[in-house]
């Protein structure tokens, strides 16, 4: 038999061998996990901590809030938030226009503030400035907000000096 004969069966055996792997894993039986339903609440989402742990929290609760009053999942949600062309197809898709997806993600990020000061990460103090604030942004700012929850709370966001004093009082 010749070199290239013997490297083709090797190589043809090392592949069947994955495969009969592959199966004995429980490959054949494989489906994907259902996405989470955003009205239910989650454990807390384990993070880095301080203020990027937080704003990530922020960012993750009011992407489900704002998923469960639109009736769609938080990942979807996120994937139509990337750009404006995809927000575009999702209120398409969906028939939502640009007041209703505002009212949901500035319900979400509510949401999102009241979860962080029931998990005792923001001082109930500060979290009403930061609700009227919310309560006021216009469409663009509130999915920039959603998108980066770090923009709610940090000395460069929307809130300047307030988030100063936040990113101060943040374990």
């Amino acid at each position: 038999m010749s070199r290239g004969r013997i490297i083709v069966l090797g190589a043809l055996l090392v592949s069947l061998a994955l495969v009969g792997v592959y199966f004995a894993a429980g490959g054949a039986s494989y489906t994907p996990e259902q996405t989470q339903n955003p009205c239910k609440p989650r454990p807390p989402e384990q993070t880095s901590g301080g203020l990027e742990g937080l704003a990530e929290k922020i960012t993750l609760s009011a992407l489900d809030g704002a998923a469960c009053q639109l009736g769609v999942s938080r990942e979807r949600l996120a994937r139509a938030l990337a750009t404006k062309e995809a927000r575009e197809r999702f209120a398409k898709r969906y028939h939502i226009d640009d007041e209703k997806l505002a009212k949901a993600l500035r319900a979400g990020l509510l949401r999102a503030v009241d979860d962080a000061v029931e998990h005792e990460e923001l001082s109930p103090l500060l979290a009403a400035p930061v609700r009227a604030t919310i309560e006021n942004v216009p469409l663009e700012e509130v999915i920039e907000l959603v998108q980066d929850g770090k923009k709610l709370l940090s000395g460069e966001g929307i809130l300047g000096g307030l988030g100063t004093a936040i990113e101060e009082l943040i374990p």
